[in-house]
């Protein structure tokens, strides 16, 4: 289903709070593959295939929410958390036979490639949060990833549903030199996608605390800022490593992390190496994996 333009925000909201969420082949190829040993399979190994998939933790969470016992006091933060709550059959049962995203976007390969970049560069994200926030001991890492994995979810809505305005926007990007993001958006679309996922987790009703995290105005607190640095980092590194972004960002995740730049970039590159074996998710045919270029600087520049 592709959505009739319009610049008025609330009528997206509408849209994208009803349709139906296709989600990666990939994933329902993993579970497939864990269902059939259904007895042997743990919460943890589901929850590692939907860390690749923004769109079907999404449809998890959101789930969850709409269901909500009454008697349930704690929110539902993390993928583990979420099947634990649904239990494992049930889970397998739920989340069957869902629109899956290739087939839904066949008749838009260039958007289709568009938001398997973004789904692409979440999944490194969400790596790099988890990874910084397990060294920073927060007991709560997994919800520090699932945040940095769902940042960019508008745009990956943006991309299966308004597939023409999507590329407009990436056109004018790759056209005009020093326009910013936010300014095509809002010249395309008449607001920001960043105004427009605050409004939509919203609407969702997705923990507080997941807003919180995935609200880049909150950057101050450190659980913010890791996430909001996972997402900048894989954002300017996804095309290589000599983008002029990255050695603030270097700084302010060396900040972050009480680490010196040497052991601050050598966490990235392996962190690096772990999001690229999980390439073939995506059916990148380009060169957008950070190791496929120049690794990062193993010191720090002049």
């Amino acid at each position: 289903m592709i959505f009739t333009p319009t610049r008025n925000e609330a009528d997206w909201i509408r849209f994208l709070d009803v349709v139906e969420i296709p989600v990666l082949q990939r994933t329902v190829e993993e579970l497939a593959r864990l269902r059939e040993d259904e007895d042997r399979v743990g919460v943890r190994n589901i929850a590692q295939v939907l860390l690749h998939d923004p769109l079907f933790t999404l449809r998890v969470l959101r789930y969850l929410q709409a269901h909500r016992r009454t008697v349930q006091t704690a929110d539902i933060t993390t993928l583990e958390q979420a099947v634990m709550m649904l239990g494992i059959t049930p889970f397998f049962t739920h989340f069957d036979k869902l629109p899956v995203v290739e087939l839904v976007m066949a008749p838009q390969p260039l958007a289709l490639d568009g938001l398997m970049r973004v789904a692409f560069r979440a999944h490194h994200a969400a790596l790099y949060a988890r990874d910084w926030a397990n060294l920073r001991s927060d007991s709560r890492a997994d919800e520090v990833a699932i945040a940095a994995l769902l940042h960019d979810l508008a745009e990956m809505l943006l991309w299966c549903f308004a597939p023409a305005e999507s590329l407009r926007i990436a056109e004018m990007l790759g056209t005009e030199e020093h326009l910013r993001s936010s300014a095509a958006q809002t010249r395309v679309l008449g607001f920001k996608i960043s105004q427009l996922q605050l409004k939509l987790i919203a609407q969702w009703r997705l923990a507080p605390v997941l807003q919180e995290l995935m609200n880049d105005s909150h950057g101050s607190h450190p659980r913010s800022a890791n996430a909001a640095l996972a997402v900048s980092l894989a954002r300017h590194s996804v095309g290589g490593w000599d983008n002029p972004a990255l050695p603030d960002d270097y700084v302010a995740i060396q900040q972050l992390l009480k680490s010196s730049l040497p052991e601050t970039l050598a966490r990235i590159k392996h962190t690096a190496a772990e999001a690229q074996a999980g390439r073939d998710w995506y059916h990148i045919q380009l060169a957008l994996s950070p190791l496929d270029h120049d690794s990062p600087p193993t010191e720090a520049k002049d």
